[in-house]
């Protein structure tokens, strides 16, 4: 039987757009450097206001990847 370790990282995403902007920027922002994403699951979502508006949506995403087994 193959068994399989996985890493989990915590990353903030932001956008001007949406708090699912957010999330997909984090999530294909750590797919530059990472191989083998599993899981994502979104912690929190804030906004940053400037001016009585938002300004930027924010999301802090959990994301699983496999480790490389020899």
């Amino acid at each position: 039987m193959t068994e399989s370790v996985y890493k989990i990282i915590e990353l903030v995403g932001s956008s001007p757009v949406s708090w699912e902007e957010a999330t997909k920027n984090a999530v294909n922002s750590a797919g530059l450097s990472l191989r083998d994403l599993r899981i994502a699951e979104v912690m929190t979502l804030d906004m940053k206001i400037d001016n009585n508006q938002p300004a930027v949506f924010r999301a802090r995403v959990k994301l699983s990847f496999k480790l490389l087994s020899d």
